[in-house]
């Protein structure tokens, strides 16, 4: 699907250059000489290289279909991670590095949602919350009263995030597994 230049928005994926191309950040630049132009950066899916192009409001690129499909998680082993789809049981393998730091949070049975372009895995989403153990974390020191006063802690997971002063080892808490941040304890 072509869309415009001004179009053009962060979280977009694009087709440019005959490469595929997810967008981080756009600016819309109006100069004082000349016509109005968008500014985008963007991050190439397959090579990891970054780019940054200007879009007048006349040119056209096109959008990328991506195809979202709900799969559950089965399991992993040294390179990749297995899910199945409910509804046609059909099995499918991502390579770990296409999953990142996000493949500590699978847990059996978790649902998840993976983008597809081309019937290639691009991207996988995890549920926005999940429930993780607390394995260790540091003693809270007395008297510190600053409520913004965060310690580190390690989940059952391996992930180090910063809890407030009142979780021990062994609580349960919620974790965003969008910004990889403490939201609250079960």
């Amino acid at each position: 699907m072509k869309i415009l230049g001004n179009e053009i928005k962060p979280g977009m994926l694009i087709e440019h250059k005959s490469d595929l191309w997810e967008v981080l950040k756009t600016q819309h630049v109006k100069p004082g000489k000349g016509g109005a132009f968008n500014q985008v950066e963007m991050k190439s899916v397959n090579k990891n290289t970054k780019l940054n192009e200007r879009f007048r409001s006349s040119d056209s690129v096109e959008k990328a279909t991506i195809d979202e499909v709900d799969f559950n998680f089965l399991y992993s082993d040294e390179n990749d991670y297995y899910f199945i789809d409910q509804k046609t049981f059909e099995q499918i393998s991502i390579k770990k590095n296409i999953v990142g730091e996000k493949g500590k949070f699978l847990k059996e049975d978790l649902n998840v949602s993976i983008s597809f372009h081309n019937e290639i895995p691009l991207k996988i989403e995890l549920p926005n919350q999940i429930s993780c153990k607390i394995e260790s974390t540091d003693v809270a020191l007395k008297g510190q009263t600053v409520s913004s006063s965060y310690k580190p802690a390690t989940l059952d997971n391996g992930i180090r995030i910063q809890v407030p002063p009142f979780i021990e080892n062994d609580d349960e808490v919620i974790v965003d597994t969008r910004t990889i941040e403490y939201i609250k304890k079960v």
